[in-house]
């Protein structure tokens, strides 16, 4: 003799279950996710979980940007100031200084042809003359566009620092 189940029961067994689920959720989410909360009342940009705010001021710092450079390398940051490279920090083409002077005593410097090629390359979706750099007074010639060039066409078998003083943005 088989006996039946009422929907009733069914109905009552599939809440009693969800209500279960809900409950275990939110358990482990208190136990499970840490606390987030704003700091000293800012709600838009200072929300983040203060029990690891010690563990994010001690990482190091791996850019350190060009007024670091600036202290001992001081001409190569004035040439670079009056060139169209200005706004370039040093660390794009010599990598991240962050245990410099240290370890490595000397930066490594990368001469490819490649890194050049991120800005001055003809790409077509940027126009012809590139016309975001502005006039500077202190610059030998002024410069107001930035020329791309044929990567295929323009000495493709040498390196861009062979002819190109990058630190100048200028023949050599």
């Amino acid at each position: 003799m088989k006996k039946e189940i009422g929907l009733a029961k069914v109905l009552v067994g599939v809440v009693i279950i969800s209500i279960v689920v809900v409950i275990f959720t939110i358990a482990a989410r208190v136990i499970l996710v840490p606390s987030f909360e704003a700091v000293n009342g800012d709600y838009r940009y200072q929300w983040h979980r203060v029990a690891n705010e010690q563990e994010w001021k001690d990482i190091k710092v791996k850019y350190q940007g060009g007024s670091y450079c600036k202290g001992c390398h001081s001409d190569q940051d004035a040439a670079v100031a009056a060139s169209v490279h200005e706004k370039i920090q040093c660390e794009n083409c010599h990598g991240a200084a962050f245990t410099h002077p240290e370890n490595p005593k000397k930066l490594s410097i990368d001469k490819g042809r490649g890194l050049c090629l991120r800005c001055h390359s003809s790409l077509p979706y940027r126009p012809a003359p590139y016309n975001e750099l502005l006039v500077k007074e202190n610059r030998p010639q002024p410069v107001t566009t930035l020329k791309m060039i044929n990567v295929d066409e323009h000495n493709p078998d040498m390196e861009c620092v062979s002819c190109h003083d990058p630190h100048r943005a200028a023949f050599k």
